[in-house]
C-alpha cells in the first residue's frame, strides 16, 4: 500500500480568494472575462458540497462557459450533464440538474472541487500552474477527517491527488477504473467526463456509471 510522504504541500486555506493572484496568466485571462462577461463568475471556483463528505471528486479546471460562467463546479457544460445525471443516479446526489446553480441540487456525501480553481485559456493549464494551485487541494483533503475516497477524472487530477498526498506516481499509475489502496483513503480513477472523451468512445456512460457503481459498492452513500 503506497503511504503518504512526509514531503507535501504546506497547508493553507481550501479556496483562494475571488481575486487570487498565484497564477499571472490565469488572472490576466480571467480579468479579460470579467471585462467581456461582467454578469459571469468569473473568480476561482470554491467546492461544491459538504466539507464531511466520504467521497471527493476532482476534476481538471473550471470550463471557461461552465463553472467559469456560473461559479459551481461541472455546471454548465456537457462533462456536468454526465457527471451530476450519474451522480443522481447513485445515491451521490439529490434533486434535478438544470446547469444552474440556483437549481436546487443538491450533493449527498460527495463534493466536487477541481486541481485548479480558476479558468485556465483553451482549458490547458501549465504545469507551474497546477502545482501552485495544489495545496488548496492539499488542504481541503486534510480538512475532511471523514473521508475515505478520492474520485479523479482525467490523469492531471490523479498525478495532482497523488502529490498533494505526498505519494509517488510510480506507485500508484493512473487507469481508467483503476482503484488505489493509499493510507487512508483510497483513490479510484476516471478518463474526463468530456464532451471530446465521450463522442470519441475513450469513455462510454457504462464505462462512467461502473466506476460509480464500484464507489457505492466500496463506501455506500448517505
Amino acid at each position: 500500500m503506497p503511504a503518504r510522504s512526509a514531503a507535501r504541500p504546506a497547508a493553507t486555506t481550501t479556496e483562494p480568494s475571488a481575486d487570487c493572484p498565484l497564477c499571472p496568466r490565469l488572472a490576466a485571462f480571467r480579468q479579460e472575462w470579467r471585462e467581456k462577461e461582467p454578469a459571469w463568475h468569473n473568480a476561482p471556483v470554491p467546492t461544491f458540497g459538504a466539507g464531511d463528505a466520504p467521497l471527493l471528486i476532482v476534476g481538471l479546471a473550471p470550463g471557461l462557459r461552465g463553472a467559469n460562467r456560473t461559479g459551481r463546479p461541472f455546471t454548465g457544460d456537457f462533462a456536468g450533464d454526465l457527471l451530476y445525471a450519474t451522480l443522481i443516479e447513485y445515491g451521490f446526489a439529490r434533486g434535478e440538474y438544470r446547469a444552474d446553480p440556483e437549481d436546487g441540487l443538491t450533493l449527498t456525501g460527495a463534493a466536487i472541487t477541481n486541481a485548479v480553481r480558476c479558468v485556465p485559456p483553451q482549458n490547458k493549464p501549465v504545469g507551474a500552474e497546477i502545482a501552485t494551485c495544489r495545496p488548496f487541494l492539499s488542504a481541503t483533503i486534510d480538512a475532511n477527517p471523514k473521508i475515505a475516497a478520492v474520485l479523479a477524472l482525467g490523469r492531471i487530477a490523479h498525478d495532482s491527488v497523488l502529490r498533494a498526498l505526498g505519494v509517488r506516481l510510480r506507485d500508484a499509475p493512473f487507469g481508467h477504473g483503476a482503484v488505489h489502496e493509499l493510507d487512508g483513503l483510497r483513490l479510484y480513477d476516471s478518463y474526463h467526463c468530456s464532451r471530446y472523451n465521450t463522442n470519441t468512445g475513450v469513455l462510454t456512460e457504462a464505462m462512467f456509471r461502473s466506476v460509480f457503481a464500484r464507489i457505492r459498492e466500496d463506501i455506500g452513500c448517505t
